[in-house]
């Protein structure tokens, strides 16, 4: 049995973000149910040893709202995180790497191409590499991630390539289409090493092309990116000038959105995850929510457990 914990779900900066006064950040000014922390969960094989997708600028409070992730009350120092695999290299899925530097073992797994962004950020070296090693993940090659002793961790991960783009503070000032690369953006595919469908997570994409819609096509579960509700939204709101698709996202609502490119992929639960402070969609009364929802989509809320 696969055992998941939503974490947060909210793109970069949270909700509230901490200078916005948005519709849906003055509503949870005023609102404390309607904050969110960003976007990350965690899954394990054992109920025990946990690792986490991407390593959120909030996982302090994660971990303290987390009773899964708490230390070993028996233990001086002890934490049942055991890694934390990168699906890019964005400010809101490694920040979170530098809260986790007190000395206890666990692994970081990314891409190639992520894990040379922390290596040439020295920074990241107050990670100590004899407890915290960096290891690769090859794209369509499955792993098992172990654990802190080196034993078989009981799941089995697939990194796969989605549509998107290089981290926005690799571009520049201008957009340019060639620094893009294969690992920029990844999927990931997570299953039990003794058999089962297991789950995916797709916390950004730009697009749905068909390799990817047969990839998810009737799985028990997907965590997908939901990041803007129509890709000029920020525009609109007057957040900002770039729309979804500069951004290298996908909208969920439109014909070419997530909502319909999903729709008869027989997916059993399709949740959103990577949220922006702008999506309406963060309202629970909100139209737009009840729209997806009467699609059979879902937004989680911090601490939901899924069990596989």
């Amino acid at each position: 049995m696969l055992n998941i914990v939503v974490l947060g779900v909210a793109a970069g900066g949270g909700v509230p973000q901490w200078n916005c006064n948005c519709d849906t950040c003055k509503a949870a000014w005023q609102r404390p149910e309607l904050r969110n922390t960003q976007a990350s969960i965690a899954v394990s094989a054992d109920n025990r040893n946990w690792f986490l997708v991407n390593a959120s600028p909030d996982i302090r409070q994660q971990i303290i709202d987390t009773p899964q992730l708490h230390p070993n009350p028996d233990a001086l120092r002890h934490s049942p995180i055991a890694g934390v695999i990168l699906t890019n290299g964005e400010v809101d899925a490694v920040t979170g790497l530098l809260s986790l530097r007190e000395g206890s073992p666990f692994a970081v797994y990314g891409h190639e191409r992520v894990l040379s962004t922390l290596n040439d950020n020295s920074i990241f070296n107050v990670l100590d590499r004899d407890l915290v090693p960096r290891r690769p993940m090859v794209i369509d090659q499955p792993f098992e991630p172990l654990l802190q002793d080196g034993a078989p961790s009981g799941l089995m991960v697939e990194a796969f390539e989605v549509p998107g783009k290089t981290a926005w503070y690799l571009e520049g000032s201008e957009r340019d289409p060639s620094l893009d690369a294969p690992g920029d953006t990844l999927g990931l595919h997570i299953r039990h090493r003794d058999g089962g469908d297991g789950f995916f997570v797709i916390t950004a994409a730009g697009s749905v092309p068909q390799s990817l819609a047969d990839r998810i096509k009737g799985s028990p579960l997907v965590f997908f990116d939901g990041t803007l509700w129509r890709d000029d939204e920020i525009i609109a709101a007057g957040l900002g000038k770039k729309t979804g698709q500069r951004m290298g996202h996908i909208s969920i609502d439109g014909a070419d959105g997530t909502i319909a490119a999903l729709q008869d992929l027989g997916i059993e639960r399709k949740m959103f995850i990577h949220i922006n402070n702008s999506n309406p969609v963060h309202l629970p009364e909100s139209p737009q929510r009840q729209e997806l929802q009467k699609a059979g989509w879902h937004i989680p809320a911090a601490g939901e457990e899924i069990k596989l």
